[in-house]
């Protein structure tokens, strides 16, 4: 009797803090069935577990853990994969990484031919990835770290290569073969034997990759579409060999040039598809090529030139005009221009000056800076938008569920075709053998589950690498396709519609010169650090006008100021301060206070000497996109709301203003997610935009959180869509973005299973009776590189999609 199968596994839990949280993990540990034992340490933070892998797998182990409160902490190793050609292919690579001891999940990338592996740290290592990868019957090419960009190019173009030569060695032998066909030679040899000569090695060369593959396939009892090409070619191969030597078949049954062009007509398909593929992650690629290889970096007084790669923080930095910055920073000093564009979208250069922030990446277009470093590595700006784009190219949305059942199904159910419609053809239609034959190769041969597998990774990739350029970053596949579906917007208002900070938007003047009795207000805000205050000195120094030294001054909170300045006191702040002060609040005075104030903005009064002198109107001001945006949104049939923690009489006016119509007033902070969710109960699917800091709860809470950024200080945590830019129009451009890649998804997908619903009832022959049409295989391998093409070359058109948002600017 053998034993029960039993495995141990060490995993780090986090987020224990007491013996209590330790016995909780391991009581729900103990209850899991097919768990043997459980110990969990609050000292070494570790749970050990034994188990039987027949009735509970690790996953499933995490999530018990997950339930109860707490994390698993693991690792990620992304690796690269060669010989990956449809989603058999990358369905067989997870299947067998999943199954190394310690792998948690494995997510293939058929489009960057790549994996990441998420383990336990300790229980597996790199040696098991790659015996696993090559147990699958594909090449393992290294770690990400190991298989630097200019290896993987020069394996691409190696890869290529052989395939070009391969196909033009297969074309060339193929058009020879016909040739001997229709010729008529029969002199000193058969034409069936000359064929056979010159096909078998040539076969024997342009097979090999596919038979090895189908092979290793069959071994590891899987169906891929290697083993149906080497059916399809084989039989033909066979056959002809048969006929050949008259072996149960007659000399009619000649398949040897369509057993060579069959072969050349794959390798080209997969030389074609291997070249789209590659460009589908530009993007990707340029953000990399941004990453400068050399830093200028001050060593004892001088700046000597070392690899970027090993600067440190709190390195000082110098970077030249036609430079680009290496690493996050702080400019310390002189001052340049910078294009952002590849890090926000925005095609303006930014003057940088001391104190500012540089960015890793960006390119300084004149003037030069010395900067200090603050953030190196993968924790720059860039490296994390090019982490996240890369992880978002690797999620499905959920549509792509409709393609992983139809290639789960896909060859057993063809196989099953091709041998029923030959069968019907020979058995019950009386037709000849050579016929049933051939209905069996095309089919075999014609369908292609590739299209299908290539669907919505290629359309996804090129639409979040088109994002990233846009400055619109685009967090995961499901983001996607709920975007398509949005039926409400639902804007925060302090920082998003507005810009976040009160500014001087009207000045009323009585009996002085409107400068200078900005001045004198200037003058008594100078001791205050009230925002209020600081918008007036704003305005002042914005429009370089002259503020009067101030003396004896005085405050009261919630008030106003009282100051001695250029020979006057004044005083400033509400009427009834100013009032108190001793001056006389006028008819006209209080007219113009009301038509401010109906207007939701927060009055300043202004006296000199007892006398009122001016009036100042500030406001946290409307973004100039606003009022586009939202134009905009609509225009897309969606509708527009507004959240404020403000009282209804700026709100209001703030709404007008934009064009918005539905306020939610007075909501406090931690009301902000409640209101979105009664939204979206009202009204379907709606999206949060905030400032991705302060509105995390309400982000979370709606089905899409849209975090609008302003350059590089954005959290790229907080929402679903970050927006690099303050431009609010991007909102729009990012549902049309999304629109868009969801279009191009099932636009795929149509031709996908058109393709193949059209074209296998042609190879099976049911056109025969009516037309004589019958699908060789030759063409049926023609159309079969065509549609894996057609679907990669649909999705490369994103790369030049222009969202009508982004294109009115």
């Amino acid at each position: 009797m053998s034993e029960k199968p039993v495995k141990k596994t060490s995993l780090k839990v986090t987020g224990m803090h007491c013996a209590a949280c330790a016995a909780n993990v391991e009581s729900a540990l103990k209850k899991l069935e097919g768990v043997d034992s459980a110990s969990v340490s609050i000292a070494s933070e570790d749970a050990q577990v034994r188990f039987d892998p027949e009735k509970i797998s690790l996953g499933d182990i995490e999530s018990a853990i997950k339930k109860s409160g707490y994390g698993v902490s693991l690792a990620e190793q992304k690796i690269k994969i060669g010989g990956m050609h449809c989603a058999v292919c990358a369905g067989s690579v997870k299947a067998a990484l999943e199954k190394v001891d310690g792998v948690m999940s494995a997510d293939v990338n058929l489009v960057d031919n790549s994996a990441v592996i998420s383990y336990i740290p300790g229980d597996t290592d790199k040696r098991e990835f790659k015996t696993a990868v090559e147990s699958a019957g594909f090449q393992y090419m290294g770690t990400e770290e190991d298989f630097s960009s200019e290896k993987e190019t020069e394996e691409f173009e190696k890869e290529q290569k052989n395939k070009l030569v391969r196909i033009v060695l297969g074309l060339g032998t193929a058009a020879v073969l016909i040739a001997i066909m229709y010729s008529g030679l029969s002199a000193f040899i058969s034409v069936n034997l000359l064929m056979f000569i010159i096909s078998t090695p040539v076969l024997i060369y342009l097979a090999y990759p596919i038979f090895s593959a189908a092979f290793i396939s069959l071994r590891n009892k899987t169906l891929s579409m290697d083993v149906m090409y080497a059916l399809g070619i084989g039989t033909a191969y066979i056959a002809s060999v048969f006929g050949t030597f008259e072996i149960v078949l007659t000399s009619d049954f000649m398949f040897y040039e369509t057993a060579v062009m069959l072969t050349a007509f794959l390798t080209l398909g997969r030389y074609l598809e291997a070249n789209a593929k590659g460009r589908t992650n530009d993007a990707v690629k340029k953000l990399l090529n941004l990453k400068p290889a050399k830093a200028l970096v001050k060593k004892d007084g001088e700046y000597v030139e070392i690899p970027a790669e090993d600067l440190m923080e709190g390195a000082e930095i110098l970077v030249k005009p036609g430079s680009r910055v290496p690493v996050d920073g702080t400019v310390l000093s002189g001052e340049a221009y910078v294009d952002e564009s590849m890090i926000t979208g925005e095609p303006v250069p930014v003057l940088k000056k001391q104190g500012d922030t540089v960015t890793g990446g960006t390119l300084l277009t004149g003037g030069s800076v010395a900067f200090t470093a603050t953030k190196v590595g993968k924790d720059t700006v860039l490296s994390q938008i090019i982490s996240l784009v890369e992880e978002t190219q690797r999620t499905k949305p959920p549509v792509q569920r409709i393609a992983d059942v139809a290639v789960a199904w896909f060859i057993p159910a063809i196989l099953l075709i091709a041998i029923v419609a030959s069968s019907v053809w020979y058995f019950v239609l009386g037709s000849t053998t050579l016929f049933a034959l051939t209905v069996f190769i095309s089919i075999i041969v014609v369908a292609c589950p590739c299209a299908l597998g290539l669907a919505t990774p290629t359309a996804v990739t090129v639409g979040i690498g088109r994002g990233a350029e846009l400055g619109i970053l685009i967090r995961n596949g499901e983001a996607l396709e709920i975007s398509e579906k949005l039926k409400t917007i639902v804007f925060d208002k302090t920082g998003t519609l507005t810009r976040g900070k009160p500014e001087v938007t009207d000045i009323t003047s009585f009996g002085m010169e409107e400068n200078e009795m900005i001045g004198l207000a200037a003058a008594a805000e100078s001791f205050s650090e009230h925002p209020i205050a600081k918008a007036i000195l704003d305005y002042a120094k914005e429009k370089e006008i002259a503020v009067p030294e101030g003396e004896n001054f005085r405050s009261e909170t919630g008030g106003g100021v009282e100051v001695t300045a250029g020979g006057k006191n004044v005083t400033a702040g509400t009427r009834d301060f100013v009032s108190n002060s001793g001056a006389v609040i006028d008819e006209k005075t209080e007219e113009t206070l009301a038509a401010y104030e109906s207007a939701g903005k927060t009055t300043v009064t202004v006296a000199a000497d007892g006398k009122i002198i001016g009036v100042l109107a500030i406001s946290d001001v409307l973004k100039d996109s606003a009022g586009k945006a939202v134009s905009e949104i609509k225009a897309m049939d969606l509708s527009v709301s507004m959240i404020t923690g403000d009282n209804a009489i700026t709100a209001l006016s703030v709404a007008k203003e934009a064009g918005i119509d539905d306020v939610h007033a007075n909501v406090l902070p931690g009301e902000k997610a409640a209101q979105v969710k009664k939204i979206r109960e009202e009204s379907g699917m709606t999206a949060f935009v905030g400032d991705g800091i302060n509105d995390a709860p309400a982000l979370a809470e709606a089905d899409v959180g849209i975090a609008v950024g302003s350059g590089t200080d954005i959290a790229l945590e907080s929402a679903d869509i970050v927006l690099m830019k303050s431009d609010l129009r991007d909102v729009a451009a990012a549902i049309q973005l999304s629109r868009k890649v969801m279009g191009r998804i099932k636009l795929n997908l149509f031709w996908a299973f058109a393709y193949n619903t059209a074209l296998i009832p042609v190879a099976a022959g049911v056109l025969y009776p009516f037309y004589g049409i019958i699908f060789r295989p030759e063409y049926a391998g023609a159309a079969m590189v065509l549609s894996s093409v057609t679907v990669i070359s649909l999705s490369l058109m994103l790369k030049g999609y222009r969202p009508p948002a982004v294109a009115e600017r």
